[in-house]
């Protein structure tokens, strides 16, 4: 069975004439005609009973016409959700991010443009970003670096400085900014290797010859608050990053650049997808 007689028996069917079907259909009442008539002869059946001009579907063509409505019902359905989809009226915007404070402000830009396409932020460190680019788990990713590499495209979207947080009792909490130099001996807990935050800082350090005593190595955000708060040293976080909160004080660095960045990436041959593309331009992107 083609769908076109399927189709040429539908109209049929639901106009009640060969003619009206015809011209619902924009080709010949004989090209009808013919379609029905292989249908039938197809699977020797009788799909309509002809009495002059007036026709009506047979017992079988009543459980056909049935199927057929659904069948032309969901062709219906998948014609609206590519249209949709393609207008961005609807969809699905998978982002995958470093940290939910470098990509809330673009996902709230995106949304105002297109409220009506899901999207679904998972967060991990910069090699599962790129994993899930890589596997086609995500659509873009938000990091805070810079690296090389021809399968990605990456954009740099803001930079924010790196300050240190302590203890409400530190003797920082009384200060607005220090000076690199004073981070010599002092007790520092530091992000995994491979933090983005930890590299700016280290970095700093390094260009300075400063040497902090190194307390603690810990992945979790939350742990490393906690520790800080606890007065068990003090940390560096990006301002953006940075969540105020009862015992804690945050001071910037005065004299260093000390900075992270985002950079919204995507895979290179996935750069013009329309929902790609235009999350680029929503957030100021173009480029």
């Amino acid at each position: 069975m083609r769908l076109t007689q399927l189709r040429s028996f539908h109209a049929v069917a639901t106009s009640g004439s060969f003619t009206r079907a015809a011209q619902a259909l924009h080709v010949s009442q004989p090209t009808v005609t013919t379609q029905v008539r292989q249908l039938e002869d197809l699977y020797q059946v009788e799909l309509f009973h002809r009495t002059g001009r007036r026709v009506r579907p047979t017992e079988i063509g009543e459980r056909l016409l049935q199927l057929s409505r659904q069948i032309f019902g969901l062709e219906t359905e998948a014609v609206q959700l590519l249209r949709d989809a393609g207008e961005l009226r609807s969809g699905h915007l998978r982002v995958a991010a470093v940290g939910p404070s470098h990509v809330t402000k673009m996902l709230v830009a995106f949304n105002q443009r297109y409220p009506g396409v899901q999207v679904t932020v998972s967060t991990g460190n910069s090699q599962d970003v790129l994993d899930r680019l890589l596997d086609y788990s995500a659509d873009v990713g938000v990091l805070a670096q810079v690296f090389k590499d021809k399968r990605f495209v990456s954009v740099p979207y803001s930079e924010h400085p790196v300050v240190i947080f302590c203890s409400a009792t530190h003797r920082f909490a009384r200060r607005r900014s220090i000076r690199t130099a004073e981070l010599q001996g002092e007790r520092l807990i530091l992000r995994e290797p491979g933090s983005t935050t930890r590299k700016a800082i280290e970095s700093a350090l390094k260009a300075a010859k400063v040497e902090p005593q190194v307390v603690m190595e810990v992945a979790s955000r939350e742990i490393i608050r906690e520790a800080v708060v606890q007065g068990v040293g003090v940390a560096a976080v990006s301002e953006v990053e940075y969540v105020p909160g009862p015992g804690l004080h945050a001071v910037r660095i005065s004299d260093a650049q000390v900075r992270t960045f985002a950079h919204v990436v995507c895979l290179a041959e996935r750069r013009e997808m329309r929902m790609i593309r235009t999350f680029f331009e929503a957030i100021g992107m173009e480029g």
